[in-house]
């Protein structure tokens, strides 16, 4: 089971095709060589070389730096040397490393179990995928290739295996039940203020004092439901918003939000139009909740199509929870411990658009870049390029590799330089996902690699 920073580095890393192939690892970091042609275990009896893991472990390692650099703005930050599991000592680093062997695991058995839906690599393709591949070994120095540990022969696996991840998708996903019914789907939509009444220095005078502002909005409010809540809380207070926001019409309704029961209840028992007798307390806020539809056609159809979305990832990795479970699989564990990602051995990529086609019939394209850095200081920050997106299916277009390349000049890297964050909108009619829902630290949570890289044609 994939777990913390590991998942992070699939979202992002199988975003397109020519990052898959560019995130070779990089000379000068002092980690030696390694023999990528050791068998590191073994699929139904086919063997999985060191090089095809560390190829893929290594883009997932460049690909979560640079979403890293991203969000953290330039500053300092460790990641792999970090642990991830107090109980076994783990950090994430080697927790990327066995995810990825498991994920090339997956791979195979997806390519194993191709036939049965109807799914194959065409000649073209395979044609794609080997000139991707010759590419690839040429545009990277001999220093980049020996150290990643990989041959031309890997390079077209990990293609392959992409591309049957990819196209198998769809087919395992068809038998997915898509029958979702009003009741499980229908969302309400409300419009509300929240009162935080939590604060270390807050006096029970300030505490009254706040409860007082909530029923003097929720007073004005009875006197005309239809008004602008947002401008009766900031008449009341300047510092208070409304929000709008939305939740499960019936209950045992799927439900997604993170609003107090106390909240969802009193609005259960609204109709449409109607504000709440009575300032709602829980136990940190006061609100103030009006129900504006207790049918939002919008919102309940895309709530069902979040609910058949969900079942369709729920097949999907349900089969190949199972393939893997029947599967044979032995692992050289004494190798896959030579493969090591380590704070110390970092990458930078940076992203570079394509001149324009002289045709003018082709569009320009990102080209990745994957460049040395020689972390000699041992300083962990880095500026990179921008995260790629995140997706739904494994995906791959072998033709767009040929752009890719492994460079030396570190000065290159582009600062991405932005800072990602989630922030409220102080206005009417902007959701927030609950004021109530605790905020805490915890391991960044991401997708598997076949829900995160159907981006290969970007």
């Amino acid at each position: 089971m994939k777990t913390g920073i590991s998942k992070i580095a699939e979202r992002t890393a199988a975003a397109a095709l020519a990052g898959v192939l560019a995130a070779g690892m990089l000379s000068g970091c002092g980690n030696g060589k390694l023999d990528g042609t050791k068998t590191v275990a073994t699929v139904n009896g086919t063997d999985i070389t060191l090089g095809l893991v560390s190829l893929y472990a290594r883009q997932q390692q460049a690909y979560t730096e640079s979403l890293y650099a991203s969000m953290m703005g330039g500053a300092d930050y460790a990641i792999w040397d970090t642990v991830a599991d107090e109980d076994s000592g783990e950090t994430y680093g080697e927790q990327v490393v066995s995810d990825s062997l498991e994920q090339i695991e997956r791979m195979y058995l997806m390519k194993e179990k191709a036939g049965d839906y109807g799914v194959e690599v065409t000649a073209d393709e395979e044609s794609a995928i080997a000139e991707a591949a010759a590419a690839f070994m040429a545009d990277n120095t001999e220093e980049a290739i020996a150290d990643l540990g990989v041959t031309e022969e890997d390079v077209k696996t990990l293609l392959e295996l992409r591309t049957y991840s990819e196209k198998i998708y769809d087919p395992i996903i068809a038998d997915t039940d898509r029958e979702v019914s009003d009741e499980e789907a229908q969302q309400s939509s409300f419009t509300y203020v929240s009162i935080s009444a939590l604060g270390e220095n807050l006096t029970a005078e300030e505490i009254e004092g706040t409860k007082a502002n909530a029923q003097e909005i929720l007073d004005k409010m009875k006197e005309d439901p239809t008004a602008d809540m947002d401008e009766i809380a900031k008449s009341v207070d300047d510092t208070l918003s409304a929000y709008s926001g939305h939740f499960a019409a019936y209950e045992g309704g799927d439900d997604d939000s993170s609003y107090p029961d106390e909240v969802i209840e009193a609005l259960r028992g609204l109709e449409d139009g109607q504000v709440a007798d009575e300032v709602i307390e829980t136990d940190s806020s006061y609100y103030i909740v009006r129900l504006d539809e207790k049918y939002n056609e919008e919102e309940t159809e895309s709530h069902r199509e979040s609910i058949i979305s969900e079942r369709e990832t729920e097949l999907y990795n349900d089969t190949l929870d199972q393939w893997l479970e029947d599967a044979d699989v032995k692992v050289q564990d004494k190798v896959l411990k030579t493969l090591k990602v380590t704070d110390n051995h970092k990458f930078t990529l940076a992203a570079e658009e394509t001149a324009e086609d002289e045709t003018a019939d082709e569009e320009s394209a990102d080209e990745t870049v994957v460049e040395d850095e020689a972390d000699e200081t041992g300083d962990a920050a880095e500026d990179t390029g921008d995260a790629a997106a995140d997706e739904s299916t494994d995906g791959t277009d072998a033709s767009d590799a040929a752009d890719t390349s492994v460079g030396d000049d570190a000065d290159q890297s582009e600062d991405a330089g932005a800072e990602e964050g989630n922030e409220d909108t102080s206005s009417e009619g902007t959701e927030d996902t609950g004021s109530d829902a605790a905020e805490t630290d915890e391991e960044p949570e991401t997708v598997s690699d076949e829900d995160a890289a159907a981006g290969a044609e970007k």
